[in-house]
């Protein structure tokens, strides 16, 4: 039987998750056949601070990915977060190559290069160019501009970027866990595979990650990705007020938190503790949409995912702050989630596995690039080959 397996590694800041999915010839939906998770280690802020430490941790997880899908892991996808995570947007052109004037997935690269080039952000590295918006010869043009015709096409494209350091980091940790990388996939974009449908992209929606110690955020409209960003605060950060304002270990606070240890504490002053973390986590969110200009305009509203969204009362908190619709996301929407994997923390690995559906059979992982990609690469190498 014909097979595709696909394998996505999460390395987060409190735990290291790896998923494993097979597609059989013919069925679109996969099914998860393993999972492997691991207490991270060697990281601060989603950045690795002792490579050793976090390598551990991958292969640990690793380890049980493999025993429970009896598949030997050599190859994966990787999703990539924390603070040094952010975007930028920037407007390049190209003039039409084709002499009819046709505009293809090559002259839409050489647009994207061009503005890459002219990029100023000193010690980043591009993860990946978003088209979102196209030119024809001065005239906004809307949907797919391949195959339209013109002289002359303006890209508008949101730049994924990463702090190259952090990133050469992380890539050395995952190739001393023995794992080779396929691809590299900013985690709300993973997330948002299993988080968010296409009609909420389409509406618009911003989909907020609270982690263990950041807070992505990603906003999508007309089902493109219109910005993303990440603040260094999260759910640790409530566990610790939680200790400070009851006098208790760290232990016994995040039970507390999680709601997994009853304890005779004042509600409301629990209460108290921890609205006012999560309203700061809400301003800062509400505060990046007001400066694109789509506070309490996104009609899909908010949806919630990470360790910190099942904290009990984020949803009405969430919906007080931001002023829009706000759910926690489940992932019903794919049949696939079950067990485990309803828990949103999950979402980032399971997403890679989604974008490695297109891989050739029976090999481990898949191939998350695009025809734009692909026109990039090629753009890129007869650059080189016309410079003296």
């Amino acid at each position: 039987m014909i097979r595709t397996v696909s394998v996505g590694i999460d390395v987060g800041t409190y735990a290291t998750r790896v998923v494993v999915v097979e597609y059989l010839k013919n069925d679109p939906i996969p099914k998860i056949i393993g999972t492997g998770i691991a207490e991270s280690k060697g990281l601060r802020h989603g950045y690795v601070v002792n490579i050793h430490e976090a390598s551990n941790s991958i292969k640990k997880a690793i380890t049980e990915a493999e025993k429970s899908s009896g598949i030997k892991i050599k190859r994966a996808f990787l999703s990539i977060g924390g603070v040094s995570l952010s975007s930028e947007i920037g407007v390049g052109s190209a003039v039409i190559s084709k002499a009819d004037g046709e505009i293809t997935s090559f002259d839409i690269a050489k647009a994207i290069s061009e503005m890459e080039e002219n990029l100023k952000i000193p010690n980043k590295k591009v993860l990946e160019s978003l088209p979102m918006a196209f030119k024809i010869d001065g005239k906004e043009t809307f949907g797919q501009a391949i195959g339209m015709k013109g002289a002359k096409l303006e890209v508008k494209t949101l730049f994924v970027t990463y702090l190259a350091q952090h990133l050469e980091d992380l890539l050395s940790t995952v190739g001393e866990s023995g794992i080779e990388v396929i691809d590299i996939v900013a985690s709300p974009l993973s997330s948002a595979r299993v988080a968010l449908t296409d009609r909420q992209k389409t509406a618009g929606c911003v989909l907020v990650d609270i982690g263990s110690e950041t807070v992505s955020m990603a906003v999508f409209e007309d089902n493109k990705v219109m910005t993303m960003h990440v603040f260094s605060i999260g759910s640790t950060d409530i566990t610790n007020d939680i200790a400070l304002g009851l006098k208790i270990p760290l232990e016994e606070a995040e039970g507390i938190k999680t709601g997994s240890v009853l304890g005779n504490y004042p509600q409301r002053k629990l209460d108290q503790i921890i609205e006012a973390r999560l309203s700061d986590i809400f301003e800062l969110v509400d505060n990046h949409l007001k400066k694109i200009k789509r506070s309490e305009l996104l009609p899909a509203g908010a949806i919630i995912v990470g360790g910190g969204s099942n904290i009990a009362m984020i949803e009405n908190l969430a919906k007080s702050m931001l002023r829009l619709p706000v759910t926690c996301a489940t992932g019903d929407n794919l049949k696939i989630v079950s067990g485990k994997v309803r828990d949103s923390s999950w979402f980032p690995a399971l997403g890679l596995c989604l974008a490695g559906k297109d891989e050739t059979s029976d090999s481990i992982g898949g191939s998350f690039g695009s025809s734009i990609r692909s026109a990039k690469n090629l753009f890129g190498s007869l650059m080189k080959q016309l410079l003296p």
